[in-house]
């Protein structure tokens, strides 16, 4: 089964973001150059870049989000290690969610397994991250759906879940590499989204803005998003997001 391997982005100093991943968020050294939490999930590589990151809503990039049991849990762990974490909210019917940014000012992202006021069935892992994080979505922006489902068909990748976030002019959707389906075979219902933030894979999450001028990547020595990597596909395909690696 194909999987998404790693993301880059280029930084200021490659180093203190990976002791930032590891030391604070719980990631551990992969060996290959990533760092992450498991090797069915995707990693992060971090490369040198000239320039400090300046993120924009113009960019392809916009976030990776964490999934985890227990989301005040972990507002709490990152508060107590310096981190200054927004407040935990349910963010309409999305999900139970909080945001802060690493130290080079990349958004993350941590999403509960389920809704506010709701417990996740997974065990807690005492010590970790709200009791035991995940790198659930990698989150990239886009003008046109038709590209977008091109690109992911082309791919063999699975719609698993469909978000309208009308208050806010987007909508939201999530596709992956896996065999799974769904509690529900309609995008649009709510019991796949506890769901989806549970699965042990890194699910691609697309939000689909039709005010979008252009979803912009940084120039040549800048900081920010490179690329994402894609491995054990059976033949080269190249997709404007992607650089996809054969098996």
């Amino acid at each position: 089964m194909p999987k998404i391997d790693w993301i880059t982005l280029k930084c200021r100093d490659p180093e203190a973001q990976r002791r930032f991943y590891c030391d604070v968020l719980g990631m551990k050294e992969q060996g290959d150059g990533t760092v992450g939490y498991g090797k069915e999930e995707a990693g992060l590589k971090f490369e040198q870049a000239a320039t400090a990151y300046c993120g924009s809503s113009e960019d392809l990039y916009w976030k990776i989000a964490l999934s985890i049991p227990d989301l005040d849990l972990a507002s709490r762990q990152l508060a107590e290690k310096g981190v200054r974490v927004g407040a935990p909210e349910q963010f309409g019917d999305i999900g139970y969610l909080a945001h802060f940014k690493d130290p080079e000012g990349f958004p993350v992202e941590l999403i509960a397994h389920c809704f506010k006021g709701e417990r996740s069935l997974k065990e807690t892992e005492a010590g970790k991250l709200g009791g035991g994080p995940a790198l659930n979505l990698l989150t990239l922006r886009c003008r046109e759906t038709a590209t977008m489902f091109e690109s992911c068909d082309a791919l063999g990748m699975k719609l698993l879940a469909t978000m309208p976030v009308e208050a806010h002019g987007f909508t939201l959707y999530f596709f992956a590499f896996t065999e799974e389906d769904p509690p529900s075979s309609d995008p649009l219902a709510l019991q796949n989204r506890s769901w989806l933030y549970q699965r042990p894979y890194t699910v691609l999450e697309f939000q689909h803005r039709p005010s979008l001028e252009a979803a912009r990547l940084p120039g040549a020595g800048q900081a920010g998003y490179r690329e994402t990597v894609v491995t054990g596909l059976d033949k080269s395909l190249v997709a404007n997001v992607f650089r996809v690696r054969g098996s």
